[in-house]
């Protein structure tokens, strides 16, 4: 399956909203600009593998858990 930049921002998207996380505080715990992670959010970018591991931090997960959750909203 190939790689989608519009699910994985989706998925980021979904679990920081989940959390009751704004994209400020988000972007605040893994050190990266928001208007990165809106990119990001959106699927505008497709993140690097240690801009995700940051991300999947700040949500309390690993970087497994956060890959497994894109996999599953895959087609």
């Amino acid at each position: 399956m190939p790689y989608d930049n519009q699910i994985t921002g989706k998925v980021i998207r979904n679990l920081r909203m989940k959390k009751g996380l704004t994209q400020e505080v988000v972007s605040g715990l893994s050190c990266i600009p928001r208007s990165h992670l809106a990119m990001i959010e959106s699927g505008r970018i497709s993140p690097k593998v240690d801009t995700l591991w940051r991300i999947a931090e700040a949500l309390g997960l690993k970087l497994s858990d956060l890959i497994r959750a894109v996999e599953e909203e895959s087609p």
